[in-house]
């Protein structure tokens, strides 16, 4: 009996979407049709098919410009009760306003983004610490003053991107104890920094 026959529940979608996620992180690209069939234990491409769709009709799975299947952001939420000063609603005054996801809320193209932790404090006037994590977006095209991971003369740093006066690239930290880097042969931008990301525990 085909493994895609045995149930098509909430638990079955879940563990396949779990299955997805775990290869995509290990190899950084979707599974082939063929390696889905190996993941999920069926023999046929067609019962393959079959889990793509249930698992597009879940809305954890879509398909993009060309047809290729591809992650969708965690359509599981924490609730928005509303705005705060300084303080936390009490139970009497919490008003649902919406759920959102982490994942949705900070992160556009999932398959484009990265995450690294930063070292050093050169970057402090931004509101960027050491041991702070940044989302990395590498499909954006970097613009001035955006906050970027780049390569300069075969270092890596993550700085403000600026132009001189002679309208050359530099890299402006957020800390007056550094002075601006200047790239002397060349200058790779890897991605732009779209969010930070702080445990306080």
């Amino acid at each position: 009996m085909d493994a895609d026959r045995k149930g098509t529940g909430t638990g079955v979608i879940r563990q396949r979407i779990k299955l997805i996620k775990n290869f995509y992180e290990q190899h950084m690209r979707m599974p082939s049709y063929a390696e889905m069939a190996l993941l999920f234990g069926v023999k046929s491409k067609n019962a393959v098919y079959k889990s793509v769709r249930k698992l597009i009709e879940a809305g954890l799975l879509e398909k993009d410009e060309t047809g290729h299947i591809k992650l969708t952001r965690n359509p599981t939420g924490i609730r928005i009760l509303g705005s705060v000063e300084a303080g936390f609603p009490s139970p009497a005054e919490e008003e649902l306003r919406d759920t959102v996801s982490l994942e949705r809320f900070l992160i556009d193209n999932p398959e484009s983004t990265f995450m690294l932790e930063v070292s050093g404090d050169s970057m402090i006037n931004a509101g960027i610490l050491p041991g702070d994590y940044v989302l990395v977006d590498k499909s954006k095209k970097p613009m001035l003053h955006d906050i970027v991971i780049a390569q300069v003369d075969g270092e890596w740093t993550m700085k403000y991107l600026e132009r001189d006066r002679s309208g050359k690239y530099v890299l402006t930290p957020a800390n007056p104890k550094y002075s601006p880097i200047k790239p002397e042969e060349e200058l790779i931008i890897a991605g732009v920094v779209i969010g930070v990301v702080r445990k306080y525990r």
